[in-house]
């Protein structure tokens, strides 16, 4: 059998320290952990409010993406990494987010502190937005970029479990 999805290991992925979350159906909860994202692959989705290449780009996507890999092994989380002073950024605006793109996923809110940027930008050395990153279900970090292709790792996945049937 072939192996499309794993990429070779790097060290544990840090733990989310992402302060305000809401649920997949938009009420407030407590901080998310890499955890409640199940035992499979993690896909985190970062973005800006006002990032217009996330709304172009980044939120179709996460659309794909969710809607054709969950229950397949994968989870899925989306954080607003407010990395400006824009007021336009706030945490208000994921419950906005969630609702326009119909993601029933966890949307966190990490803001910029003082001159710190957020912290999962910090922790995963992400350098802007639309940013993605998955994690191996080991814990390590399969993937780290602006952009990622959803048809190439739907056909993955689809190759993937057609091999497991066969």
């Amino acid at each position: 059998m072939t192996d499309y999805i794993t990429i070779p290991k790097t060290p544990q992925t840090p733990e989310l320290r992402v302060p305000y979350w809401i649920d997949a159906q938009g009420k407030e909860r407590g901080p998310l952990t890499l955890a409640e994202l199940g035992d499979g692959y993690k896909i985190i989705f970062c973005f800006k409010a006002e990032c217009p290449g996330c709304h172009a780009r980044g939120f179709p996507i996460m659309k794909k993406l969710v809607d054709n890999l969950s229950g397949k092994g994968f989870g899925f989380a989306v954080i607003h990494t407010a990395f400006d002073d824009d007021p336009r950024n706030s945490q208000d605006r994921i419950a906005e987010m969630q609702t326009k793109y119909d993601l029933p996923v966890p949307f966190g809110h990490d803001p910029k502190v003082g001159d710190q940027y957020p912290s999962f930008m910090t922790d995963y050395r992400t350098r802007g937005t639309p940013y993605f990153v998955i994690i191996n279900p080991d814990g390590s970090l399969a993937f780290a970029d602006f952009s990622l292709d959803a048809d190439r790792l739907i056909g993955a996945v689809t190759a993937a479990e057609q091999d497991r049937r066969d």
